[in-house]
């Protein structure tokens, strides 16, 4: 399914120039990027959900989960 982006004239500039740098479309370029780019978000995010847990629930504090590990005391 085709989306329509719209890119500053930056990029835009960018873009014309490394397609014809590399004989790559646009289009291809994009794809490559937009490839690399979600796959470096996806890592973010998920490390970020890991260190911040959603507000309410509570974490166990490092004495905790020593006591219950029979590693504290």
């Amino acid at each position: 399914m085709p989306h329509l982006l719209r890119f500053s004239r930056d990029i835009e500039t960018r873009l014309e120039r490394l397609a014809q740098s590399t004989g790559q479309s646009k289009a291809e370029l994009i794809e490559r990027c937009l490839g690399v780019g979600i796959r470096d978000l996806e890592a973010q995010l998920l490390l970020e959900d890991a260190l911040n847990p959603p507000m309410g629930v509570d974490r166990p504090s490092l004495d905790q989960v020593l006591r219950e590990s029979g590693l504290g005391a």
